[in-house]
């Protein structure tokens, strides 16, 4: 099962950086799978050996994109992310930001979507985090149109 605990990835990390694997971690909602997270988390798995992807817990989704979402729970969406072949682990976690998560685990790479800058991420706590254990930051271009809040949208509208 791809799906853990924090407590099980912290385990895996160390076991799999003792083998000299590359960790690659990337965060969202992923609230409705779509072709734009597919070719974004194909991107990020080419960057490393092992890609770790933390998805939003019902609450911090609610938070960050308001009333109405997630569409899907928790669950749910760890259940669909986990059938896609190249993410290897998944974690759901309740915070808005993953700060804690990187300091923790220190993935080698931590990605982000193209349309965020080295700017935006630098001047929050994640950009922070990555730099004090010296990790990189990657970005993977963003697939244009192809967000869950523009389909959302294109449904009401319709």
């Amino acid at each position: 099962m791809k799906i853990k605990t924090k407590d099980e990835i912290k385990n895996i990390v160390h076991h799999l950086k003792r083998e000299g694997k590359k960790i690659v971690w990337t965060n969202g909602c992923f609230d409705l799978l779509h072709v734009g997270h597919v070719r974004y988390l194909k991107e990020a798995k080419k960057l490393g050996d092992i890609l770790i992807v933390g998805i939003n817990s019902d609450e911090s989704v609610r938070k960050l994109k308001g009333k109405g979402r997630p569409i899907q729970t928790a669950e749910e969406r760890a259940e669909i992310l986990s059938s896609l072949e190249f993410v290897d682990y998944i974690i759901i976690f309740s915070e808005l930001s993953v700060d804690k998560y990187l300091i923790e685990f220190k993935p080698d790479i931590y990605v982000k979507g193209g349309d965020y800058t080295i700017d935006e991420i630098m001047n929050h706590e994640e950009g922070r985090a990555v730099k004090s254990y010296g990790g990189k930051i990657s970005f993977v271009p963003y697939v244009k149109g192809k967000s869950s809040s523009e389909i959302i949208e294109k449904i009401l509208t319709k």
